[in-house]
């Protein structure tokens, strides 16, 4: 069972981009570090800013902000590295945020048919209803270079 499906109270990460808050299920949280240095090469995933080097990792950077709030970040103070699974796989995405982080207690209310993809619930928190985000739809996948979607298959070798 997902932690969207065991709606009850949870640990939250609650996250700022622009004006708006947003959340992520706590147990997706790796960490928060500093901006260091990213490293920005030719490639063909547009949401992919480049990538950061961390505890021996190459974490893709991507700006989750033009798809939540309509803009860019102009500023970050730090990236928020976070777990993801895809297609079976576990990978780590570094999401840039211009606000100070806040670990929280909250009940979940799930989101429902008429909610977009990226909210897998919401919470309410100081006032607000606050999307708790689902990063496997805001973020790129590994994608095949013959289909353009979906992960990576490497023929298998016969014997």
């Amino acid at each position: 069972m997902s932690w969207a499906e065991q709606l009850d109270a949870r640990s939250c990460v609650l996250l700022r981009l622009g004006d708006r808050r947003f959340a992520l299920a706590a147990d997706q949280v790796s960490e928060l570090v500093a901006p260091s240095r990213m490293f920005r090469f030719a490639h063909r995933t547009p949401e992919i800013e480049g990538v950061i080097l961390r505890r021996g990792r190459v974490v893709p950077v991507c700006d989750v902000a033009e798809k939540l709030i309509g803009k860019r970040l102009k500023s970050q103070r730090y990236y928020l590295i976070s777990k993801r699974r895809q297609e079976g796989t576990a990978d780590w995405i570094a999401v840039p945020v211009s606000g100070d982080c806040e670990l929280i207690q909250a009940d979940l209310t799930p989101a429902g048919p008429a909610d977009s993809p990226h909210v897998a619930a919401w919470l309410s928190y100081g006032g607000e209803v606050i999307e708790v985000l689902n990063l496997d739809t805001l973020t790129p996948g590994m994608e095949s270079p013959e289909t353009g979607i979906g992960a990576a298959r490497l023929p298998e070798a016969q014997a």
